[in-house]
C-alpha cells in the first residue's frame, strides 16, 4: 500500500464524521439559508487567508533532505495566492458587506483551527501540515462542485456568489493528484506519522467549524 492510500484508510473515520454533519448534509440537499452560506464563505475567508503564510512558514521550517517537497511548497504558493480574495467577492455577490466581512473575527473554531495549523509547523513537525491539505483539498473535491450546483438553484444567487466553491472544486482535483504523488516520496516514517496524526486533528477542528457555524454566527432556521 502506498503512502497515501494509508493516510486515506489511517483517516477515513475521521473523515466519514466530517462528512455527516448535519450542516454538510443540509447544504448538499439545498436545506439551508442564504445567511448560512455568507457565514460559511466569512469563516472560509478567515482560514484561507492564512493558506500563503502557512505555506511560506512550512517551507522555511522544512529540512534539507526534504528540499523537493519545499520545492512543492513552492507550488502551491503560486497556486493559492490571493485566493482569500475571491472569497471576499463571493460575499459581495451575495449582497453583503466585503469591508465588514474582511475586518470581522473569526469564530472560536476557526480560530482554533489556524492556531493549530501554525502550531504544527512551528512546535512539532512542519510535514505535519500536509494533514490539513487532505482535509480541506480532500472535503473540496467531494463536496464544493455539488454543494455550489445545489445552493445556486435553492438560494437564487447569481453564479458569482459560487466562485470559491466551483474554482475550489475544480482546481483541487488537479491537486489531490499532485498531493498524491508528494506523500507517496515520504519515506521516513516520523513524517509519515505526523501527516496521519495532524489529518485526524484536522477533520476534527475543520468539522467543528461547520458544526458550531449558526452558533457563532447569525442563528437561522434552515430553509423549508
Amino acid at each position: 500500500m502506498s503512502f497515501h492510500d494509508e493516510l486515506v484508510a489511517q483517516t477515513m473515520r475521521e473523515r466519514d464524521s466530517l462528512l455527516s454533519i448535519p450542516l454538510i448534509q443540509s447544504a448538499l440537499a439545498g436545506r439551508i439559508a442564504r445567511e448560512d452560506y455568507v457565514a460559511f464563505l466569512t469563516q472560509a475567508y478567515h482560514h484561507v487567508r492564512h493558506t500563503v503564510p502557512l505555506l511560506m512558514a512550512c517551507g522555511a521550517r522544512l529540512p534539507a533532505r526534504l528540499e523537493w517537497l519545499r520545492t512543492a511548497v513552492g507550488e502551491y504558493i503560486d497556486e493559492e495566492m490571493g485566493h482569500h480574495e475571491w472569497v471576499l467577492d463571493d460575499i459581495a455577490a451575495c449582497g453583503e458587506d466585503r469591508a465588514a466581512a474582511a475586518m470581522s473575527s473569526p469564530s472560536l473554531a476557526t480560530e482554533l483551527m489556524v492556531s493549530y495549523a501554525y502550531d504544527t509547523i512551528q512546535r512539532g513537525n512542519p510535514v505535519g501540515f500536509f494533514g490539513m491539505v487532505l482535509v480541506l483539498e480532500g472535503t473540496s473535491v467531494a463536496l464544493a462542485t455539488r454543494a455550489a450546483n445545489t445552493l445556486q438553484a435553492s438560494l437564487d444567487l447569481p453564479p458569482n456568489a459560487f466562485g470559491y466553491l466551483l474554482s475550489h472544486g475544480d482546481l483541487d482535483i488537479e491537486h489531490v493528484g499532485f498531493f498524491k504523488r508528494l506523500m507517496d516520496r515520504l519515506d521516513d516514517l516520523g513524517d509519515q506519522a505526523a501527516v496521519i496524526h495532524a489529518a485526524r486533528r484536522f477533520y476534527v477542528l475543520y468539522g467543528d467549524i461547520f458544526r458550531t457555524l449558526r452558533a457563532d454566527g447569525v442563528r437561522l432556521a434552515e430553509a423549508a
